[in-house]
């Protein structure tokens, strides 16, 4: 079975989706555990932006191993493809996360995942008017519902109730959001014309090295580096490569739509792990209902698939 066939079985889409999505939940406990390591006080932004490029910065070293190692050329790129993979680098990576962890200096854990889980609406828009075939309809609507009560549900707590916007932080989550969504599409696009390892590959270090340049100009040093801290780094550049790659090679083969709702996976994953790994104590009904009613939504937006 080749790539096509393999990435467009539904089986294996829900399959390899729900993967990269359980790896990035788990970079909820991973990082904060890294900080713990890594002795990272709570709102020191730049040092967390040095943290998060030192994660993707390896993590595209580890991608872009892959092709070496298979005896492939990854300096083939043109010039326009460099300004391409650069200007995704960028987007996706350096520009999301600054943007992320200004926003949740700002604001609260729990209102920055639920605002961040808006990037799954923005990626079922940015579809609707840029792919013929891809189109918002009833049933993709109430399937990002279900998945944003969901991610609703597992994060509720009272203070949710008494609402307000911060820009700085809310908004900012929400601009990373928007960033993600618009940078997932334009990787989608570069993957038509470039091999989509290098697509990832270079988006990862690029924005990855980015990142340590402004955390480190701005004194975000990163010290400590011990054989826990070490193996708590490599493992998030690990899942950052491999989730990273899968994602964009089933976005270039499969609808926007019917890919993004996966993301709603990601938050309810990073509680039950980090109620497992960190003893965070959440109410396993709450976990359920949250699980369920998203697996709904998955459900509902892909049976309009193919």
């Amino acid at each position: 079975m080749d790539n096509k066939k393999l990435l467009t079985n539904r089986k294996m889409v829900v399959l390899i989706a729900s993967i990269c999505c359980i790896l990035w939940g788990s970079a909820y406990p991973g990082v904060k555990s890294g900080y713990a390591l890594f002795k990272i006080a709570q709102n020191d932004v730049f040092s967390e932006l040095s943290f998060a490029g030192y994660r993707f910065a390896i993590a595209g070293i580890m991608v872009l191993i892959i092709p070496l190692i298979h005896g492939k050329n990854i300096f083939s790129l043109t010039k326009k493809n460099i300004g391409q993979v650069v200007m995704l680098g960028l987007t996706m990576t350096t520009f999301q996360y600054i943007f992320f962890y200004i926003g949740l200096a700002n604001t609260t854990g729990i209102k920055g995942s639920i605002m961040n889980a808006t990037s799954t609406f923005f990626s079922v828009i940015l579809a609707h008017f840029l792919y013929a075939d891809d189109k918002v309809d009833a049933k993709k609507a109430i399937g990002c519902l279900l998945g944003f009560i969901g991610v609703f549900i597992i994060n509720f707590s009272s203070k949710l109730l008494n609402f307000n916007f911060n820009i700085l932080g809310d908004g900012f989550i929400i601009m990373a959001a928007f960033i993600f969504s618009a940078s997932s599409i334009y990787s989608k696009k570069l993957s038509e014309t470039i091999d989509v390892i290098l697509v990832t590959g270079y988006q990862l270090l690029i924005g990855g090295i980015f990142l340590i340049i402004i955390g480190t100009f701005n004194k975000g040093y990163i010290t400590n580096f011990t054989l826990p801290s070490t193996m708590i780094l490599l493992y998030l550049a690990l899942l950052s490569a491999v989730a990273f790659s899968l994602w964009t090679l089933l976005l270039k083969y499969n609808k926007v739509s019917s890919i993004s709702i996966f993301n709603f996976i990601i938050p309810i994953s990073g509680a039950i792990l980090s109620s497992i790994f960190l003893g965070e104590r959440i109410l396993d009904l709450k976990n359920a209902a949250a699980l369920i009613l998203v697996c709904i939504g998955i459900y509902i937006v892909n049976s309009n698939s193919k």
